[in-house]
């Protein structure tokens, strides 16, 4: 169905997260951390990035901030999925460019169904 990119520096997450996209029918690839994020982004153009917050030297939001600013990723929506769950977070992300934000745990049903929202595919 699309390419997605899900960027967590947790490899139990990147784990869970692939294989409920997978069992949809995307294809994903992944990303430890920021700087390969903006790699991956630029080279493969996904049609989502799915972002964490919390990882070392380039955290999620320094990382949306830069692919929502730069023209060769702005396009690609970004899903911010964080275990920072304050009200605060939630703003900070989306002020930095992201379209959405989930909480973690994550929810198999509201992140399949915010990913296929902002692939555009009928829910």
């Amino acid at each position: 169905m699309a390419l997605i990119l899900v960027v967590d520096d947790s490899p139990s997450e990147l784990f869970v997260l692939t294989k409920i996209l997978e069992k949809h029918d995307h294809q994903v690839i992944t990303a430890e951390n920021g700087e390969l994020a903006l790699d991956l982004a630029k080279s493969k153009h996904p049609g989502l990035i799915l972002m964490d917050v919390v990882m070392p030297n380039m955290n999620g939001f320094q990382t949306t901030r830069q692919l929502s600013k730069d023209p060769a990723t702005s396009d690609i929506p970004i899903l911010i999925v964080s275990s920072k769950d304050q009200d605060t977070d939630k703003l900070w992300g989306l002020r930095q460019g992201a379209k959405g934000y989930i909480s973690k745990p994550i929810d198999e049903g509201l992140l399949v169904y915010e990913v296929n929202k902002f692939l555009g595919f009928s829910q």
